[in-house]
């Protein structure tokens, strides 16, 4: 049985202020749940329709009813469970290789695919601006699929990174005006930094920015304006790991 203070925590970790007070985060599935399992995360607290089917401490571990999940449950349709994990100590940002930083996306969706694809190209690094939606989100660990075990996440003053702690960095930015990615010199080691949904790179950091990039269009009717952020995160990120 699930008590009131246990649900009252849970659905408190809607928020971003409640994950980072109590330094946990919400996890629904058994697909998920297990990858974090097996990278070693945590475990605060397990509730699950059958018991026996994560290798964990009884202890952890709570047999809920269809309707019990339901009132806990972030989805519309619940999963066969639903752990409560702590959210693990941020490693410092490596100074080489390719490291993608997210200037201000705001859609969870989009924030977790992103995820997925560096995990896939193999960016060990993803740095966000304070302004980028919490990665512990509910619904972006969702659409990460586990893969947010597998990359290193930090939130940062981006300018200040840029400018203090990465100052020798060669710095990518895509652009609706810049060079042909298809037809640019990509190097190993860089940055590149991919903007909001609607606004694109903000001005303070397209002022750091040297090498600028675009997807360019094909279509004859020219009439779309721009691509999703994780759509054209997966092309640059694909050109840079082809070249």
């Amino acid at each position: 049985m699930v008590s009131k203070n246990q649900k009252k925590l849970i659905k408190s970790l809607y928020q971003k202020k409640y994950r980072k007070q109590h330094g946990l985060f919400v996890v629904e599935g058994k697909k998920v749940i297990r990858e974090l399992l097996a990278a070693d995360l945590k475990l605060h607290s397990l509730f699950t329709l059958e018991t026996g089917i994560f290798d964990v401490s009884a202890a952890l571990e709570c047999r809920v009813t269809e309707e019990e999940l339901k009132q806990i449950s972030f989805l519309t349709t619940p999963q066969v469970a639903l752990a409560v994990f702590c959210i693990p100590e941020i490693k410092k940002t490596n100074s080489k290789g390719l490291i993608l930083a997210l200037d201000d996306v705001r859609d969870p969706g989009n924030l977790g695919t992103i995820i997925r694809l560096c995990d896939w190209f193999g960016i060990e690094d993803l740095v966000c601006s304070l302004q980028t939606v919490d990665c512990y989100n509910p619904k972006v660990i969702q659409a990460t699929m586990g893969s947010i075990t597998r990359v290193n996440i930090s939130y940062v003053n981006l300018k200040n990174y840029l400018t203090l702690e990465t100052p020798n960095s060669r710095i990518f930015g895509t652009f609706m005006n810049g060079n042909s990615i298809y037809t640019e010199k990509l190097p190993k080691d860089a940055i590149v930094i991919m903007g909001n949904e609607a606004n694109g790179i903000s001005e303070d950091i397209e002022n750091l920015i040297k090498d600028r990039v675009t997807i360019p269009q094909f279509g004859s009717d020219q009439k779309t304006e721009s691509l999703n952020v994780a759509t054209a995160t997966a092309i640059v990120l694909s050109e840079f790991r082809r070249s």
